[in-house]
């Protein structure tokens, strides 16, 4: 699963606890809210909890227990996990008690106590849901809920890498437009030579067939002319022989 999953997974599952706080602290009567607040999205919260812990797993097989993202899910991981009930927590295992040995059994869960609105307001101002966001390991292990600082970092995190991946992208646009440029650059400098080769061979045709023409010209002559020419040469080689007998 992708790093984008399994943000996505944590935020809704984020949600579905908060929710559950929320309606906690609603004014109607304490065994139910305490009854409908700890039973509501549980089967759910419990399979992203599972999907998220596999994730968790597999992004550290691959990259390392010492990648920043691992790192991040699993400190948001641990963090959600505190949210739930005492009981649901011994369903759900930590990722540091599978990365350990086998702990001792966990104690029998206590019941929390009902909720009323005014025990609810009092909890939520004595334990606030939201605590300031730290990058000290050993305080990322706690099981204080996720606070914004944490799930913006992670966003933030995941934008870096898709403004990369988008960067990345556009440079490889570039280099075949650019490339693309230079082709059509070449297309034109070899339509030109090709144009004016063209234009060379015109010429020479033009030259050939009036050479031609002067050509048949000249043999045309000679064809009506051909007696007068006989006698022309017949007498040029009288002279010669006369010349050369008298001397």
């Amino acid at each position: 699963m992708s790093l984008a999953k399994l943000t996505a997974v944590s935020t809704k599952t984020l949600s579905l606890l908060l929710e559950r706080q929320r309606l906690q602290t609603l004014p109607i009567d304490g065994a139910n809210a305490s009854a409908n607040g700890s039973s509501l999205h549980y089967p759910q919260i419990k399979r992203n909890l599972a999907q998220l812990r596999e994730g968790i797993h597999a992004m550290e097989s691959k990259d390392g227990p010492s990648s920043e993202a691992a790192k991040l899910l699993r400190n948001q991981y641990d963090r959600m996990r505190g949210m739930l009930w005492e009981e649901e927590r011994a369903e759900i295992p930590s990722l540091d008690n599978e990365r350990s040995s086998p702990s001792p059994p966990l104690p029998e869960p206590i019941k929390p106590p009902p909720f009323t609105h005014t025990n609810a307001r009092d909890s939520l101002l004595s334990h606030p849901t939201f605590a300031p966001y730290t990058d000290d390991p050993e305080q990322g292990q706690s099981t204080e809920p996720p606070d914004a600082g944490t799930m913006l970092h992670t966003q933030r995190f995941i934008m870096q890498e898709q403004d990369q991946q988008l960067d990345q992208l556009s440079h490889s646009i570039n280099r075949q437009h650019h490339i693309s440029l230079q082709i059509n650059e070449e297309l034109d400098v070899h339509h030109g030579l090709l144009q004016d080769l063209d234009t060379e061979i015109d010429r020479t045709q033009g030259r050939l067939g009036k050479a031609r023409k002067k050509l048949d010209h000249v043999a045309q002559g000679i064809k009506e002319n051909g007696s007068v020419v006989a006698i022309g040469v017949l007498i040029f080689i009288l002279l010669i022989l006369i010349i050369r007998f008298k001397t």
